[in-house]
């Protein structure tokens, strides 16, 4: 929770721990507190496990990793970003399973935006030589996408006014500091700067500028 500081996390060396609901396990990556508040995490649903009616007071954010992730509004396969705003609530399963990355209570004041994107079904975007990128969601400084990186490409220092926050959801990137493998979740501080690179081809699900002014 010191978004001050750099935070890097290889989730698949992470042992699964259980949640209150039978057959649903996470992984912590930040907690504010045991159940509630800001957290973020990754979760795992064994088939045909579910978690009772909840609401999100501060908001939930996901991005569908593996699987298909449910609800009484629908069914959320492999690639889906997902937002339910502050005050929003769902009673989630999986019959075949899933795992999902999840933000919660980190909706900013005023963002009501709520979003199902099946990001198979989206256009990519050019960004840098042959990188592309799909926007997902802007709201103030705050800004979340997916990026491509075809193997090999590279980008000049980059700074992000307001931190910086991306998990490697295939393939593997590098810089200065480390190597990201698959399943790598990154954090780092306001205007903190590094050169990233891929080693091979790459898909980032990427937000910035929602840290620290």
């Amino acid at each position: 929770m010191d978004f001050s500081r750099r935070v890097v996390i290889h989730t698949a060396q992470m042992d699964w721990q259980p949640s209150p609901a039978q057959g649903v396990w996470r992984k912590p990556l930040a907690r504010e507190f045991a159940e509630c508040g800001h957290a973020t995490s990754i979760v795992r649903y064994d088939a045909g496990s579910r978690f009772s009616s909840h609401e999100h007071p501060g908001g939930e954010e996901i991005l569908v990793l593996e699987g298909v992730f449910s609800d009484e509004h629908g069914d959320y396969g492999q690639g889906t970003y997902i937002r339910n705003p502050p005050g929003t609530s769902h009673a989630p399963f999986s019959e075949p399973g899933c795992v999902i990355l999840v933000k919660l209570h980190q909706f900013a004041p005023g963002d009501d935006t709520q979003l199902r994107i099946n990001t198979k079904m989206e256009t990519w975007l050019p960004c840098h030589g042959a990188i592309e990128t799909q926007p997902l969601h802007e709201y103030g400084s705050e800004r979340v996408s997916l990026v491509f990186w075809p193997a090999g490409t590279s980008l000049r220092r980059e700074r992000f006014q307001g931190g910086e926050e991306f998990y490697i959801v295939r393939g593997a990137l590098e810089d200065e500091n480390g190597q990201y493998p698959e399943g790598t979740w990154v954090r780092t501080a306001n205007k903190h700067g590094h050169t990233p690179r891929a080693t091979t081809d790459t898909l980032v699900w990427m937000k910035v500028g929602h840290l620290a002014p």
